[in-house]
């Protein structure tokens, strides 16, 4: 995947999934094709040196809902320094109306109404709006945006929590949150890959919150992290506060995600994380022209994950948040399926029974 020419430049294809791989490459110039879908961090990381040889870089994409593609378009349409351009099939007119409307109809044929026209206006309409196909919390995301519960607000006194999916070779992501009011109040995210325990904990003391506790998937009592210590040992080792989250299916987990989804509030320094949330989606099946069951692995996975784990766990810490005793990790384990997945914060008896 890469072409060296006579002149001493080079040419390469490499995946944003990767970005830290090319770190102090010297780029002069890089095409991000299909930016919606691509890791967010990546620009991050290559815009230092893009800047520093005085360089370019071009953000192709089809939209994949209001995730950071639509963030960054919107960004680009009030900076002189940048172009961004909309172009659907009506602008560039690669299309006649016969094909144009041939094409809806066999979208709607396939897919049916809601689904194929949803399809249509992202792929030739270049909608920001239309639902993200196969996605697991398309309805809740778009919730989220719409109420206005992306915004500015401070934490409360009080320990800041955290909820983690642990990775070695795949990535490993963080959540920080405090329950307030009987409401999740979600304060940051940040993911990684390829890196210890050491660098997890100096991340979290960076924060500078009050550490509260540190809910971990039940995979972390397994020997990893480059050592003979089990993932719980090492994190303990570092000064964090380790607990299992509640042993459930991913099903579950998926449920229990979409009602925390329906009340979460998010610091807009969360924007990579809501993006992962948005984008976070079934794998598509073509010859069975259907969404299998699992879901489609790339840089949103873990992120999604340790939400999962984080609606598990976030009523728990609940009765903390009002003086009430936190608590023990058996009266966790004790709970039922139906007090994390249909408990809705005004329901009555939602604290009694916590």
């Amino acid at each position: 995947m890469l072409i060296k020419f006579k002149s001493g430049s080079t040419w390469q294809i490499i995946g944003s999934d990767r970005y830290d791989a090319t770190v102090g490459a010297g780029v002069a110039g890089i095409v991000y094709s299909e930016w919606a879908l691509a890791n967010p961090s990546a620009w991050a990381y290559h815009r230092p040196m893009v800047e520093e040889n005085n360089g370019w870089a071009v953000f192709i994409t089809t939209p994949r809902g209001r995730n950071h593609a639509k963030a960054m378009y919107d960004m680009a349409q009030g900076n002189p320094k940048w172009f961004a351009n909309v172009s659907s099939i009506h602008d560039t007119h690669a299309l006649t109306q016969e094909q144009i409307d041939e094409t809806l109809a066999e979208y709607i044929a396939l897919y049916g109404e809601d689904v194929g026209r949803a399809q249509f206006e992202q792929e030739y309409l270049c909608s920001f709006n239309a639902a993200i196909l196969g996605a697991y919390y398309a309805k809740e995301m778009v919730a989220v945006r719409n109420s206005g519960r992306i915004r500015e607000f401070e934490p409360a006194k009080g320990s800041v929590h955290r909820a983690w999916d642990i990775g070695v070779k795949d990535d490993t992501s963080i959540w920080w949150f405090q329950v307030i009011g009987g409401v999740p109040h979600i304060l940051d995210c940040y993911t990684n890959h390829g890196a210890g325990v050491d660098h997890y904990a100096e991340v979290c003391r960076e924060r500078g919150w009050e550490p509260g506790t540190d809910f971990v998937p039940h995979d972390a009592k397994v020997f990893e992290w480059g050592g003979k210590r089990t993932r719980i040992e090492s994190m303990l080792a570092e000064g964090l506060k380790p607990e299992l989250v509640t042993d459930a299916s991913k099903l579950d987990g998926i449920n229990a995600a979409r009602v925390t989804l329906r009340s979460a509030v998010f610091h807009p320094r969360c924007e990579l994380g809501i993006s992962a949330l948005e984008l976070f989606r079934r794998e598509w099946d073509d010859e069975r022209k259907m969404f299998a069951a699992k879901e489609h692995r790339d840089w949103t996975t873990h992120l999604a994950d340790a939400w999962r784990y984080l609606s598990l766990a976030w009523r728990v810490v609940e009765p903390a948040m009002v003086m009430a005793p936190k608590p023990s990790f058996k009266l966790m384990q004790e709970m039922t399926m139906n007090d994390w997945v249909t408990a809705d914060q005004d329901q009555p008896g939602v604290r009694e029974r916590l």
